[in-house]
C-alpha cells in the first residue's frame, strides 16, 4: 500500500490542476496587491474562474496561497536571471532583468499587508528569496564584468537596493518610469569609458 501512495505523490500533477494552480496564483496575486490582507479567497476563486474546493485542494490555507504566490514570483525571477544569461548579451540580460526587478518590487510592495498578515511572520520567506535575488545577481553582474563591458567596485546587490529605493507605489504615479529609468543611469554608470 504505501508503495502506491509513494507513486501517487511523486506522479506529476494533471496538465489541468496545474493550469489551475497557475491561475489561482495569478489571479492572488492581482487581488491581494489590490486588497492586502483584505482580499477574499472566495474572490480570488471566482475571478480564477474555479470554484472554492479547486482553491483549496492546491491551497489549504489563506497562509499557504500567500506564501505560495510569494514563492511564484520569487521563483520567477530566479528563472529570468538564468534564462537572460543563457540568451541575450550580458549587459542587456542585466538591463531586462533589473526591469523585471521593479515589477517584482511592485508585487511585493502591492502584497505587504498580505504578506503581513502570515501568522509566522515573513522572516523565514523572505530570508530564502532574498538568497536566490543575491544569486541571480550576482550571475548576471558576473557575466557583465567578464564580458570588459562593466566596472563595479561594489556589491552588486547595492544595484537592486537603488532600485529598490524607487521601486515604491509611494513615490508618486510615475514611480514605475522613474525606475526604469535609474536602471538605464545604473548601467550606463557601470559601463567601462
Amino acid at each position: 500500500m504505501s508503495e502506491k501512495i509513494t507513486r501517487a505523490a511523486a506522479r506529476k500533477p494533471r496538465a489541468d490542476a496545474e493550469r489551475n494552480r497557475l491561475l489561482l496564483l495569478d489571479v492572488a496575486k492581482t487581488i491581494f496587491a489590490e486588497k492586502g490582507s483584505q482580499a477574499s479567497l472566495e474572490e480570488i476563486a471566482r475571478r480564477a474562474g474555479v470554484g472554492i474546493g479547486t482553491l483549496y485542494r492546491h491551497f489549504p490555507t489563506r497562509d499557504a496561497l500567500i506564501e505560495a504566490v510569494y514563492h511564484n514570483e520569487s521563483e520567477q525571477l530566479a528563472r529570468a536571471a538564468r534564462t537572460l544569461a543563457e540568451t541575450e548579451p550580458p549587459v542587456e540580460a542585466l538591463r531586462q532583468w533589473m526591469l523585471l526587478f521593479i515589477e517584482y518590487m511592485a508585487t511585493k510592495h502591492g502584497m505587504y499587508e498580505a504578506l503581513n498578515s502570515l501568522a509566522g511572520g515573513t522572516s523565514e520567506l523572505f530570508a530564502g528569496t532574498a538568497a536566490r535575488t543575491k544569486e541571480a545577481i550576482d550571475l548576471l553582474v558576473g557575466r557583465t564584468v567578464e564580458s570588459g563591458e562593466i566596472e563595479i567596485d561594489i556589491d552588486p546587490l547595492d544595484l537592486l537596493r537603488a532600485l529598490a529605493g524607487v521601486s515604491n507605489i509611494s513615490a508618486g504615479p510615475n514611480w514605475r518610469q522613474s525606475a526604469r529609468s535609474l536602471v538605464d543611469i545604473l548601467i550606463a554608470g557601470l559601463r567601462r569609458k
